[in-house]
């Protein structure tokens, strides 16, 4: 099978490298165990630029969650440090947004679609009338419009995901984080979705982070795949998905190319695994 094509080389450039829009570097986690500390992350250090839709895969235990939260703020590493734009993270930034794969338990089922998506900017302090007019937007965006006062209980599972979509949409976010989104939802919809979320990163500019243990999923959504080792965690390989950007879920999948980036990212994962059994390390979140 031919090589991947790896990421270009961009440590050479004759002036200084433009600052990413989320900047990762020695990020390392602990978490308090039975005598001694269990170390989920040991070492993580990759950036994203301006606009990127990039894929984290890995074995499960991996430590992906972890990760996430340490990104959006929601838990602070042992040690290394998150950047955002430039700016540290030491708690949940303004302008970065997480969906959530449990999409029923991050909805209120007692407030309408509308409210849902709009009880955020509310927080933020947005007025009332440009919340309005994000609403209206996001809930277009994602083929809601008229479920707007329907409830979340009276919807589909695609269509709540869509309503978690929407909502961090209309939040006006920098960069999106989305922990394994689709993970709960049938085969079918989760084409749609996927389709719909790479529409919505290029019309919106918006930078993606979006972690999934779907191999096929990762491949086909993302410009790059990275692949975490098993816990604890550092990163194992990263490549350069070169497929066509403009994609669907037919032609796309039917791709040599694609065929061979998914092969590859799987002896990834199938090596991580390996390392796991002779290590005897248990998995860690």
């Amino acid at each position: 099978m031919p090589e991947p094509a790896l990421p270009p080389d961009t440590s050479q450039g004759s002036g200084p490298m433009p600052e990413p829009m989320l900047d990762v570097v020695g990020l390392h986690k602990t978490y308090p165990g039975d005598g001694r500390p269990v170390e989920a992350v040991r070492d993580l250090t990759f950036r994203l630029e301006h606009g990127e839709f990039v894929c984290v895969v890995g074995p499960s235990g991996c430590g992906k969650t972890t990760l996430l939260k340490c990104l959006a703020g929601l838990m602070a590493p042992t040690s290394g440090r998150v950047e955002l734009a430039g700016r540290p993270v030491t708690g949940p930034p303004a302008d970065l947004a997480v969906v959530f794969q449990e999409y029923g338990r991050s909805l209120f089922p007692w407030l309408t679609v509308r409210a849902n998506v709009e009880l955020p900017l509310i927080e933020k302090g947005t007025g009332k009338a440009r919340r309005r007019e994000l609403v209206e937007e996001s809930l277009a965006a994602v083929g809601l419009s008229g479920s707007a006062d329907a409830h979340p209980w009276q919807l589909s599972g695609g269509m709540q995901q869509r309503v978690a979509i929407a909502r961090a949409v209309a939040y006006e976010p920098a960069v999106l984080l989305m922990d394994e989104p689709f993970a709960a939802v049938d085969a079918q919809t989760r084409g749609d979705l996927e389709d719909l979320v790479r529409d919505i990163w290029r019309r919106l500019d918006v930078t993606v982070l979006f972690v999934t243990h779907d191999i096929d999923e990762a491949v086909y959504l993302g410009q790059r795949v990275l692949v975490l080792s098993a816990a604890p965690t550092v990163l194992q390989e990263e490549v350069r998905v070169d497929l066509p950007e403009e994609r669907d879920q037919l032609d796309t999948r039917k791709d040599p190319r694609f065929a061979e980036l998914r092969a590859w990212a799987y002896a990834e994962i199938q090596r991580a695994k390996a390392d796991v059994h002779r290590s005897g390390a248990g998995p860690r979140e």
